[in-house]
C-alpha cells in the first residue's frame, strides 16, 4: 500500500533528508586515492549519530555497514572495508540513509577518484541526467511508467543501459516501502502519481549490458560483463507545487 505524506511528515522529511545529504556531501568530500572505504563510512556513521539520527542501513537486514561504497564494476551495495581503498581512476558509488523520528532519507551518487577515463566522467554524468529526466515526469496525474521511461531513454542516448534487477521505491517510515521504481518503463502505465507521493528515484547505469549478479557476500551487485556502473539517487516528494528533494543539500 502506498503511503501518502501529510505536511507534517513531509517536515520531518525534509529534517531527515538534510541529514542523509550532508553525511554523503562530506564522504564525497573526502573520496581521494589511498582512502579506505570503510574511513568514509565512520564519516557517513559520525555525522548522522552527531545530528540525533541513525544509519538507515546499519543492520538492514544483516547489512554491517553504515552506507553502501560500491567502486567500479560494484552497482550497489558495496560493504566498507578497511581493505577496500580507493584507487586513482576508480569511480566509488555512496550510498547513504538516515533514520530521523520517525522517516527516512535516501540518497546516492557517484564520485571520480583523481583521473577517470573519459567513459566514466559520461557515465558519472548519464546517472545524474536521467535522475533529473526522471523527476520531470515526476508530476501529479502521471504515471509511475512515465518516470523509467524517460530515465532508461535518456540513458540509452548514451550507449549505456539501466540495470532490471534492482529499482528505486517508495519511502517514508519504512526504508522501502510501495511503489517500487523501475528505471525503465513505458509512458502512461503503471501506478498513478499524485501529491503527498515520497519516492526514492535511483538510476543505476551499467556502460555495458545491464545484467548484474550478487557476491557470495549476499550484498555487493556487480555487472555481469565486469564494465562500469554509476548510481544516483535522491529522496522526492511530489507535491502541487513540483517535487521537493529533500536529500539535496547544495
Amino acid at each position: 500500500m502506498i503511503q501518502i505524506k501529510n505536511a507534517a511528515q513531509i517536515a520531518i522529511m525534509k529534517e531527515a533528508g538534510r541529514i542523509t545529504g550532508e553525511a554523503l556531501c562530506l564522504a564525497g568530500e573526502a573520496v581521494k586515492e589511498g582512502v579506505s572505504t570503510k574511513h568514509l563510512d565512520d564519516l557517513i556513521r559520525n555525522h548522522i549519530v552527531k545530528s540525533g539520527a541513525k544509519p538507515s542501513f546499519l543492520g538492514y537486514g544483516g547489512f554491517p555497514g553504515s552506507a553502501c561504497i560500491s567502486i567500479n564494476d560494484e552497482v550497489i551495495h558495496g560493504i566498507p572495508s578497511k581493505n577496500k581503498i580507493l584507487q586513482d581512476g576508480d569511480i566509488v558509488k555512496i550510498d547513504v540513509g538516515a533514520f530521523y523520528k520517525g522517516f527516512h532519507g535516501d540518497s546516492a551518487n557517484t564520485f571520480a577518484v583523481g583521473n577517470v577515463s573519459d567513459e566514466a566522467k559520461r557515465l558519472i554524468e548519464a546517472a545524474k541526467t536521467s535522475f533529473e529526466k526522471g523527476i520531470a515526469a515526476a508530476i501529479p496525474g502521471n504515471r509511475l511508467g512515465d518516470i523509467g521511461s524517460a530515465i532508461e531513454e535518456h540513458v540509452k542516448q548514451y550507449g549505456f543501459s539501466v540495470v532490471r534487477q534492482f529499482v528505486g521505491h517508495g519511502i517514508g517510515k519504512e526504508l522501502h516501502e510501495d511503489p517500487s521504481v523501475p528505471n525503465y518503463g513505458t509512458k502512461g502505465h503503471g501506478v498513478r502519481l499524485c501529491k503527498g507521493m515520497a519516492l526514492a528515484i535511483e538510476p543505476m547505469v551499467n556502460a555495458g549490458t545491464h545484467e548484474v549478479y550478487v557476491l557470495p557476500d549476499g550484498w555487493t551487485v556487480k555487472t555481469k560483463d565486469g564494465k562500469l556502473s554509476a548510481h544516483y539517487e535522491h529522496t522526492n516528494i511530489l507535491t502541487d507545487d513540483g517535487v521537493i528533494s529533500t536529500t539535496k543539500v547544495n
